[in-house]
Formats: C-alpha cells, sequence, structure tokens
C-alpha cells in the first residue's frame, strides 16, 4: 500500500510531455489490461476505448481541445468514448459472455438478464447516455493508477468538443459518445509543474466519520 499512495505522489495531470519518449508495446499492453479490468456497473462496460496513434488525426484534434499541446506531444491518447443508446442486444452481448466464460448455461442467465434490461433500456435516451459516460471515469481510474504504477503520465481532459471528436472519429455512426480523453506519456522535464507540491483538502476537512 505504501508503494500505491508513493505512486499518488508521483502523478499530476502533466502539462507538457516529452514528445521523443514512446510508451513501449509492452507497457501498452499493460495498460489496456488495467483498463479491461476496471469495475462497471453490472459488469456491462458500455464504452470503447479508443488508442489514436495516427498524428494526423492528433493533429485534427488538437484544435477542438483547447489547442491542448498534450494532445500530439504525448505518446498515446486514450479517448474514451460511451454507448449513447443501451439496448437490449448489449446486455444479450454481455450475458453471452458471462456463459461463455463461466462455463454456464445461457438460460439460467435470463433472470439476470431481465432484470438489467428492465432497469437500463427503459429509462429515457439522455439518462442512459449519462449514466454510461460515468462508467468510462471507472475505466480512466484504473489507467491513471495502472500508469502510476509504471511511472507513465496521464492528463485526464473534459476539455474538449465532444461533437467535433465524434465526427472526426466517426463515433456518431457507431453510437458512441466521446465522454473522456486521457493524453499518456512521459513528463518533459522543462514541465515546471512537476514540481510543485500537491494541493489537497486537509484529510480532517475531507472526511467525516458517523
Amino acid at each position: 500500500m505504501s508503494n500505491f499512495i508513493e505512486n499518488q505522489n508521483w502523478r499530476y495531470a502533466t502539462k507538457k510531455f516529452d514528445a521523443t519518449k514512446k510508451i513501449s508495446a509492452a507497457d501498452l499492453e499493460l495498460l489496456k489490461k488495467a483498463i479491461q479490468l476496471s469495475s462497471s456497473s453490472y459488469g456491462l462496460q458500455l464504452y470503447k476505448v479508443f488508442i489514436v496513434e495516427n498524428p494526423a488525426i492528433r493533429e485534427q484534434l488538437k484544435p477542438v481541445s483547447w489547442n491542448q499541446a498534450q494532445i500530439v506531444d504525448a505518446s498515446h491518447l486514450f479517448v474514451f468514448a460511451n454507448i449513447v443508446d443501451v439496448q437490449d442486444n448489449h446486455i444479450d452481448a454481455y450475458v453471452e459472455n458471462v456463459a461463455k466464460t463461466r462455463g454456464v448455461a445461457i438460460e439460467t442467465l435470463k433472470g439476470y438478464s431481465d432484470f438489467m434490461k428492465s432497469k437500463i433500456v427503459t429509462l429515457p435516451l439522455e439518462e442512459k447516455a449519462v449514466w454510461t459516460s460515468k462508467q468510462t471515469y471507472l475505466a480512466l481510474g484504473n489507467l491513471i493508477n495502472a500508469s502510476a504504477e509504471l511511472k507513465i503520465d496521464v492528463t485526464p481532459m473534459e476539455g474538449f468538443d465532444a461533437a467535433k471528436y465524434n465526427e472526426i472519429l466517426g463515433l456518431t455512426q457507431l453510437g458512441l459518445n466521446a465522454a473522456l480523453v486521457a493524453p499518456v506519456g512521459y513528463r518533459h522535464e522543462e514541465d515546471s509543474t512537476q514540481h510543485s507540491p500537491k494541493v489537497r483538502k486537509p484529510i480532517e476537512e475531507l472526511f467525516e466519520i458517523i
């Protein structure tokens, strides 16, 4: 646990990445695995993660990301896109995966499947989209924590035009919406922010035991 706290003190939202440093293929696979293992409501993982390496596409995304340099300078750009309109087929696919993975008859999961459909599919479209977008934050948390352990930097971002991302990446026709962006790579030695003390609320102010 001490290593976890040490890693959290080490990490920060990197303002300037070293564009010459790239994440190794092995470390990238570890980050993908960490995201895959993230918790999500019902285990549904109602999102898709796009890892943008193409420099030309990232140049297109920069101006619709408030011209933040991290978009093009980081080793990789992770875009978390939530499923906007959850339907029966999304839950059916999950249930099929459960049956296959655990070696159980799919018929035994019908009650659980029907329950999820009654709670999710029946929601108004806007509520479904908000709920699935929240799921991406859980996955982002795993990316941040795994990256810190590997001494890889991450900058979580909400400062971007989601509609433009959807257009550039072709997300709308896939039923997806860009919810979060996370440039991932290595801090530049010139990024003075890395030397600033971490500012957080005091423990006694943040927590209250009832």
